[in-house]
């Protein structure tokens, strides 16, 4: 128990969500790496926002500019290093024009608070065709055919290919694009199989693609091998020299990826040897490819200076997808493609009534343990209605957001960057399981520091306004919005009267006013939503009231 008269004042602003991002005026965006016209016009149609169009720039003159933009766009031209990222102090946004970002210090960026956006869809079709473009360029020889005709020669009878029906495709991750090239394989009458433990089985049968139970079982039946997955630690060296080894003998390999995910030294050797009859690559460990390269010397390799996503119509999609993305985060706070926001599960309308509840749930309970005199956050604990565990890890950055709000110093404190922020400052994060199921749109946040914990639950029902409905043991029903003034007092008569009369009296209106107990004559709790702030004689006059043990203000500090 605290003291009889202890005042506790909270204050916040409400962190970023889909529905709470400020707008800055104006906000400036440097577009760069030639992105495709369609793209920046969707940019330059908002009136508060002025884009700075520039080509690729040196790194160093980079450095220097980055600190006056809030958005990028770019493509792999630009590297976005962790240098740069520190040093851009009002970037909020960075958008990539393509699928990968290997380009982008991705950790740096998440500490940051930065949203990265890609565009994973816009050139899907242009790598799949591109698949079919090299393999058949390899099969079929055509481009020693092409080049022997223009010098003159008719080399007929040595350019005997080989034909793609009836051959195993293997896929290494079933994605987009792998999915992409699925389709079109059954065209060509190819048997098709893929490994990927990431996909469900519906998408294998909607594809009518088999599963391949290992990689080593998808290596041990491929005639024709291709990757279509992310470059990642996982995935490094995926396709090395054992790997290769599995391929039926004859094997063809294409990589259209990222370099680095077949490992180069061993297709050669692979090739060398002739287990392996060629390959088709795309991309590479050293971008661009220049000087007296290995695989130049190999005429049963096609080589391709990166051109997966190079037509016209794949750079307007990945423009306009890019640029979108950039948009909306910037004006509305939708931050459901950002690689780094955590926004899984479901669409950022949808999601971001349960966001600001939880995001409030726990600064609600941070400052009622504060009342009590903890201060450091051992643990934060998440409990979620069935309808929201697909979005437990964007609630849960909610949550750490709203436990951090004017606690931490860091500007941009956001779904982005709070739960890493929560796990620097020793705070255990956790999704519990189980054993909470009040309605299927319900949240909990628990707090516990040093031995004394705080909960706090609500409803984001998607036909009403989400209301806060537990407090500690308490059931309460109020929304969680403007100012709460939240009472601990003795269930006697006349408390709530006294607390009504002293908020008159200085002019403070009452919007909602929800009083519960445990049992008759016992403790209980006044939760009081107030128009605007009290001030701080009132409050005082308040925990001065006979049978009034504590007031915690917490202000968050808008309307909504």
């Amino acid at each position: 128990m605290q003291p009889r008269g202890q005042i506790t004042r909270v204050e916040t602003a409400p962190v970023p969500s889909p529905s709470t991002v400020p707008v800055p005026v104006p906000l400036k965006i440097l577009v760069t790496d030639d992105i495709d016209p369609e793209g920046v016009a969707l940019l330059r149609a908002v009136p508060t926002f002025e884009v700075d169009e520039q080509p690729t720039l040196p790194a160093s003159l980079l450095l220097e500019r980055i600190g006056a933009y809030d958005a990028m766009v770019g493509r792999s031209a630009s590297k976005v290093t962790a240098e740069l990222l520190r040093r851009a102090s009002r970037l909020k946004v960075v958008g990539r024009a393509g699928v990968g970002v290997d380009n982008i210090a991705m950790d740096v960026a998440t500490e940051l608070g930065i949203a990265v956006i890609n565009a994973p869809a816009g050139n899907t079709v242009a790598v799949a065709e591109l698949f079919f473009g090299g393999v058949l360029s390899l099969l079929r020889h055509l481009t020693r055919a092409d080049s022997s005709m223009h010098e003159g020669r008719w080399e007929r009878a040595d350019l005997l290919g080989t034909e793609l029906k009836g051959k195993t495709l293997g896929i290494v991750g079933l994605g987009r694009i792998g999915g992409e090239v699925a389709h079109r394989a059954h065209a060509f009458g190819m048997d098709v199989h893929a490994y990927d433990p990431y996909v469900g089985d519906e998408r294998f049968a909607a594809l009518r693609v088999r599963r391949a139970a290992s990689l080593d079982a998808l290596l041990d039946a491929a005639q024709l091998l291709t990757v279509h997955v992310p470059l990642t630690e996982e995935t490094t060296g995926m396709i090395g020299a054992t790997a290769l080894a599995r391929l039926r003998p004859g094997a063809v390999v294409v990589n259209m990826a990222r370099g680095g995910i077949v490992d180069d030294d061993a297709l050669r050797a692979a090739i060398d040897r002739g287990h392996v009859a060629g390959a088709v690559l795309d991309v590479y460990l050293q971008e661009p490819l220049t000087g007296d390269h290995p695989f130049r010397r190999y005429a049963n390799v096609v080589l391709l200076p990166h051109i997966g996503a190079s037509s016209a119509e794949a750079q307007r999609n990945v423009a306009v997808d890019a640029c979108a993305a950039v948009r909306d985060a910037l004006l509305d706070g939708d931050l459901s493609r950002s690689l780094n926001g955590a926004l899984t599960g479901e669409d950022a309308a949808t999601l971001g009534p349960a966001l600001l509840l939880t995001q409030r749930a726990a600064t609600v309970a941070r400052a009622l343990l504060a009342a009590r005199g903890a201060t450091a956050i051992d643990a934060l604990t998440l409990k979620t209605g069935d309808d929201l565990t697909a979005s437990a890890g964007a609630l849960l950055a909610a949550a750490a957001a709203g436990m951090l709000e004017g606690v931490v110093e860091h500007e941009r404190l956001n779904l982005i960057n709070a739960r890493s922020l929560a796990t620097a400052r020793g705070v255990v994060l956790a999704h519990g399981e189980g054993g909470f199921a009040p309605h299927s749109r319900a949240v909990e946040v628990r707090l516990t520091a040093g031995g004394q914990s705080m909960r706090v639950g609500g409803v984001a029902a998607l036909d009403f306004t989400p209301r806060l409905t537990r407090i500690g043991d308490f059931h309460v029903d109020v929304a969680p919005k403007g100012t709460l003034l939240v009472l601990s007092n003795h269930d006697v008569p006349g408390v709530i009267g006294r607390v009504g009369t002293t908020l008159a009296e200085a002019g403070v209106n009452i919007a909602e006013y929800h009083q519960a107990r445990l049992a008759a004559g016992g403790e209980a709790l006044a939760v009081i939503s107030i128009d605007g702030a009290p001030p701080p004689h009132v409050v005082e006059s308040l925990t001065a009231l006979r049978d009034v043990r504590s007031a915690t203000v917490v202000r968050f500090g808008d309307d909504a």
